[in-house]
């Protein structure tokens, strides 16, 4: 269970940081941001990048909280 958090914080900010190197750098980082490539976030792609971010923060603050062992 830790692995496969500590690997969705990874995805998670990733695609946060992809995002908002997208716009930033005027489309030099389309392979890494899922957010720009997708027309459902037109014109919020800077805030769905900064959540994608605030998340993938929040879910390695709880991957060092999850036990080893899952018990």
């Amino acid at each position: 269970m830790k692995t496969f958090l500590g690997f969705l914080c990874f995805v998670l900010l990733s695609q946060g940081v992809g995002g908002l190197l997208y716009h930033m750098t005027d489309g030099s980082f389309r392979l890494w941001s899922f957010v720009s490539r997708t027309s459902l976030f037109d014109g919020y792609e800077i805030y769905v990048s900064v959540v994608l971010i605030v998340a993938g923060l929040a879910m390695g603050a709880a991957t060092g909280a999850v036990k080893k062992g899952g018990s």
